[in-house]
C-alpha cells in the first residue's frame, strides 16, 4: 500500500516533531488536535525546526517554506479525508488512545492504517476498539523524534503482513530506521529504559545525589547521549509515571516508580512543560 496523505493527532511535541519529519519528505500531513492553543504552539514548533534548518543552510528559505505548505494544522475531523494513515501521538493513558481509535476508524476510509506512537501499550488492546485489526500497528519514534533515527515497529495479534509493510515502508521513506519487533509490555527499548531508570532513581534517593550530578557521569561516560533525569523531564514526567506504572503491572515491582516522581508529579512539576520537573526551565 502507497501512503499518498497521513494524519498525526496530537500537536504535543512528540505529535508536532513526527509532522515535522514527515513534511520534510514532501509527504502530505494533517496535524488534528482538539486544542487549537495547542495546534498554534506546534506550529510554532515547527516553523522554528525549519528555520533552523535554514539558519544551518541545509534547506533554503524556499524549500522550508515549501514543506511547510504540505501541512495543515486542523482541528476538524473533515481534513482528514484522504488520508491514508494515522498516527496517534496523544497521552499515554489507554482510555485517551481509545476513544482516538475509535474516532479514527469512524472517520478514516475502510483501508486506511492506523498506528500508535505508544511506548509501552498494548497494540492488540487498541486493535481491537476498531472495526479493522488487521490495519493497526505500533510506530513508536524516540524523543526529539526529528532527530532520532529508530522507529519501533510494533504488530498485534491480528496485523496484516500488508500493515507492517506499509509501516516500514513508511519509516524508510522519512528516512528512519524501522526495526519489527514483537508486542510486549514496553516493547523492547523502553523496556530496558525504563527498568534502567527506575534504578536510577533509587540510587538518587539511596545516595542523596542531585539529579544533574548523575546525568553529567553518564554523558561524559558516553553511556547514553543525554541523562536519565533530563530526558524524563523532556518526555513529561507525568508520561514517564504512565509508562512505569504500567510496566509495573505487568512485569513487576523492579518498574515501579520512585516516590520523589510521584512527588514531582503531585506539586504539578511535569518536566519542560511546566517549567519544571528534576530540572528548573
Amino acid at each position: 500500500m502507497y501512503v499518498k496523505k497521513v494524519a498525526v493527532v496530537g500537536a504535543g511535541t512528540m505529535g508536532a516533531d513526527i509532522c515535522y519529519t514527515i513534511a520534510t519528505r514532501g509527504i502530505p500531513v494533517v496535524l488534528r488536535d482538539v486544542d487549537d492553543a495547542q495546534l498554534a504552539r506546534a506550529q510554532q514548533h515547527i516553523q522554528e525546526l525549519f528555520d533552523g534548518r535554514v539558519g544551518s543552510n541545509k534547506m533554503t528559505a524556499m524549500d522550508a517554506a515549501d514543506r511547510m505548505g504540505f501541512i495543515t494544522f486542523s482541528s476538524r475531523l473533515e481534513d482528514l479525508t484522504g488520508v491514508s494513515l494515522a498516527i496517534e501521538a496523544v497521552t499515554e493513558q489507554m482510555r485517551v488512545k481509545e476513544a482516538v481509535f475509535r474516532e479514527l476508524d469512524r472517520t478514516l476510509a475502510p483501508l486506511a492504517i492506523i498506528v500508535s506512537n505508544t511506548s509501552a501499550l498494548s497494540i492488540s488492546h487498541l486493535a481491537a476498539v476498531t472495526g479493522r485489526p488487521d490495519r493497526v500497528a505500533g510506530m513508536h519514534f524516540f524523543y526529539p523524534a526529528h532527530m532520532m533515527k529508530l522507529v519501533e515497529v510494533i504488530a498485534g495479534d491480528h496485523s496484516s503482513d500488508e500493515t507492517i509493510t506499509t509501516v516500514m515502508r513508511l519509516a524508510e521513506e522519512i528516512r528512519k530506521i524501522p526495526v519489527r519487533v514483537k508486542e510486549c509490555p514496553g516493547f523492547v527499548v523502553n523496556r530496558v529504559l525504563m527498568a534502567s531508570m527506575a534504578e536510577v532513581l533509587r540510587f538518587k534517593e539511596e545516595r542523596g545525589l542531585a539529579a544533574a550530578e548523575i546525568d553529567q557521569t553518564i554523558t561524559e561516560a558516553k553511556v547514553a547521549p543525554m541523562g536519565p533525569f533530563f530526558l524524563a523531564d523532556a518526555l513529561g514526567l507525568d508520561v514517564a509515571y504512565e509508562v512505569a506504572q504500567h510496566l509495573t503491572q505487568e512485569l513487576g515491582e523492579r518498574f515501579r516508580p520512585s516516590q520523589e516522581l510521584k512527588t514531582l508529579i503531585a506539586e504539578g512539576h511535569l518536566g519542560m512543560k511546566t517549567g519544571r520537573g528534576f530540572y528548573s526551565y
